[in-house]
């Protein structure tokens, strides 16, 4: 897509015939170009399978753990214990110093299926929102929704939660965002499709164990950060705010797992 129009294009054409924008040879990591990360990220969808691989490694290890811990079931179900020491939300244990876990708690899962369905919608969801908002937006996004999520359900509930769907609802939240910002045709059936998304997985989450009041802060915050921030390009210094916003989220997320860690280890001993 155009970054400018959004029309479709070819890959290979270096002006949009739709609107005359200049297209730059590849668009790679809009909105870290230039620095470490747009090094490290060839194409727009290193994101979104770094996010996969996280989960992915962390879902066998707590597997592992659960088995250890005397879990016959384990794939299926993860019992609480082995999800709050390695970083679930527990409202007790965020409001009383461990506040990484609004952090650390998006990227874990209760079960096969939890996780399957989770990254089934993350590999649809997140390579396109980080296609229409850039690698740094797309960062900023997902984080701020999964700690506004998991703040909210710490709000709404002291019970154990754990998932990537307060940050997938923040991308809802976002794509919602961009078609409201672009009244045309295109704006409209983007924000209409995305709308149900929400809507159906809100109703999802009234028929069983799932934290709706997670996905509801997600939603909220994707949808906050997204009308913040826009769609690239935009003037250097906005792109250069973008880009440190992003630095900072990976940042935070960084030290967040450090703190998991400790933990896992103090446990241990």
């Amino acid at each position: 897509m155009c970054p400018n129009c959004r029309a479709f294009i070819n890959s290979d054409d270096r002006v949009c015939q739709y609107c005359d924008f200049s297209l730059a040879p590849r668009r790679a990591a809009i909105g870290m170009t230039g620095g470490l990360i747009g090094v490290m990220i060839p194409e727009g969808k290193f994101l979104t399978f770094t996010i996969l691989a996280v989960n992915s490694g962390l879902f066998v290890a707590t597997i592992i753990a659960s088995s250890k811990a005397g879990n016959p079931n384990a794939i299926m179900d993860i019992d609480g214990r082995t999800l709050v020491t390695f970083g679930a939300k527990w409202t007790g244990l965020v409001f009383t110093g461990d506040w990484w876990r609004l952090v650390t708690a998006g990227f874990l899962h209760g079960g096969l299926f939890h996780f399957l369905m989770n990254s089934w919608a993350m590999f649809d969801l997140s390579a396109t929102v980080e296609d229409f908002f850039g690698t740094s937006r797309m960062l900023v996004i997902y984080f701020v929704a999964t700690v506004l999520g998991f703040l909210a359900s710490c709000f709404w509930s002291p019970a154990i939660s754990v998932g990537a769907s307060a940050g997938l609802f923040g991308l809802i939240g976002a794509m919602i965002a961009f078609g409201s910002m672009n009244r045309t045709a295109m704006g409209g059936m983007i924000k209409s499709h995305y709308s149900r998304w929400a809507v159906y997985g809100l109703i999802l989450g009234l028929l069983g164990r799932i934290d709706n009041a997670a996905h509801l802060g997600g939603l909220a915050g994707g949808f906050l950060v997204a009308r913040l921030a826009g769609s690239p390009p935009q003037t250097p210094w906005r792109e250069a705010v973008w880009t440190w916003a992003g630095y900072a989220s990976l940042a935070v997320t960084g030290y967040s797992f450090i703190r998991m860690f400790a933990n896992l280890l103090r446990h241990s001993q």
